[in-house]
């Protein structure tokens, strides 16, 4: 492997120039007003193909009770430019897992936000893709306010496109943001990678890389992104660390953060998943984060319906009104070295390359870069880490990158030692549940 210098001296200048003002499009304008406020904005996830259930879920999401922004998320078929199967099933009216985007095309799409988006309801498109050209060409033409992912993030693991290829594909993604008057707000789904078993330092290292990167290639509004793990005092650490290098390297752009309630094996009981969701608005609360993506009480099961999706909206807006009221944001946070670590990684990447998305194609090829438990043909897949009796996420091996190991007992991991890792959160908020159940029958 490549010698690595571990650290730079000031972060260097990748990237194209910014205003002393970036400039903000209507998704940022009013996340940027709710935060003033003193406000969590929420966010579901929602997405159907019939246009007219999914202008009834943004409508309904709209007038939810809390601060939210509405969401429409893409089918299977789009996200793997399979448009000519969406087509197919709309013509024979089957359902889809989301709105086909392209198969509906530019009008459909408009008409789809037309008198529901605006300065006080910006509507985000989610997808998945790793090569979203067409995608990103259809939303600019329908006037989209936000839409998300990276050349990383959306890469590994949910394609099998050569991490070039996407790499190139998002810088062409960029320019189509950068070339329209409006700005169109980028979120950078880095911090999520895997959605569980990955240490806070590398979700908070791909989340600014992911940033730099779409700055260097024109985007001038960005959200960085981080799941919610499998410790409280762990992921307050990792959001300070987020915003710390944010201001360090993305001063001059227009970003904020955004967390994710936690994306892997959710409670199967509703009291327990509700004690998730209510632990992440606490959590983005307590760390400034300006906005949060929400997860239901159903979704160990089955695809929430719209009224759930409000549910859940509603019940973290109130939760988050009622810390707030508590007291917001804390003083003190832990330091375990989640700074350092992702500091490390965001700089010796970038000696691996000219421009930052030459620096991660590379840095992942030699494994500088390392996702745990991903099996992309671009991944090392050496690293691994491990959930610790008290919750804390570590790595037990990093393989070859530039961060301090574990017990380096990786071998020992078994198909039920992680599944077990894996099941974590699932059975600390069951138990908790169960166990309340239990004293209550006693009372």
């Amino acid at each position: 492997m490549t010698s690595v210098p571990r650290t730079a001296a000031a972060p260097p200048a990748h990237g194209i120039p910014q205003p002393a003002q970036p400039p903000q499009g209507r998704f940022s304008r009013f996340v940027r007003k709710a935060h003033a406020q003193g406000q969590l904005v929420v966010q579901p996830r929602m997405g159907f193909g019939d246009p007219g259930i999914m202008r009834e879920g943004l409508a309904a999401v709209r007038a939810a009770r809390g601060t939210a922004v509405g969401t429409v998320t893409v089918d299977s078929y789009t996200r793997v430019n399979d448009h000519r199967s969406a087509r197919m099933a709309l013509r024979e009216g089957a359902d889809l897992n989301g709105f086909p985007v392209v198969a509906h095309g530019e009008e459909t799409t408009r008409q789809l936000l037309a008198g529901l988006a605006g300065e006080d309801f910006p509507v985000q498109f989610r997808h998945g893709s790793a090569l979203p050209q067409q995608l990103f060409a259809t939303l600019v033409a329908a006037g989209a306010d936000a839409t998300e992912g990276g050349p990383v993030s959306y890469c590994l693991p949910y394609s099998r496109v050569p991490l070039p290829d996407a790499t190139e594909a998002w810088e062409e993604c960029c320019r189509i943001l950068a070339d329209v008057p409006e700005t169109v707000h980028l979120e950078s789904f880095g911090g999520c990678m895997l959605g569980q078993l990955c240490p806070p330092g590398l979700l908070v290292a791909l989340s600014i890389l992911e940033g730099m990167f779409f700055r260097e290639h024109g985007v001038r509004s960005i959200s960085l992104s981080y799941a919610q793990q499998t410790h409280p005092d762990q992921d307050m650490e990792a959001l300070a660390a987020l915003r710390r290098l944010a201001s360090e390297w993305l001063g001059d752009m227009d970003w904020h953060v955004v967390l994710y309630t936690y994306m892997g094996v959710y409670p199967r009981t509703s009291v327990g998943a509700f004690r998730m969701l209510e632990d992440s608005a606490r959590l983005a609360v307590r760390s400034g984060t300006e906005r949060l993506i929400v997860k239901t009480a159903v979704e160990a099961h089955r695809i929430p319906t719209i009224a759930e999706n409000v549910d859940a909206l509603e019940f973290a807006a109130a939760v988050a009104e009622d810390e707030a009221r508590a007291g917001g944001t804390v003083a003190g946070v832990p330091s375990t070295g989640i700074y350092e670590e992702a500091a490390t990684l965001i700089r010796s990447t970038l000696e691996f390359g000219d421009d930052v998305g030459s620096a991660l194609v590379a840095a992942f090829a030699h494994g500088h870069l390392d996702v745990p438990y991903c099996l992309h043909r671009d991944n090392a897949n050496r690293s691994r880490a491990s959930v610790e009796p008290g919750g804390t996420l570590r790595w037990s091996d990093p393989g070859a990158m530039p961060v301090a190991g574990g017990t380096g007992t990786a071998g020992t991991v078994t198909a039920r030692s992680l599944i077990d890792m894996l099941s974590y959160n699932e059975r600390r908020f069951d138990r908790e549940q169960l166990a309340g159940s239990v004293l209550k029958g006693l009372r």
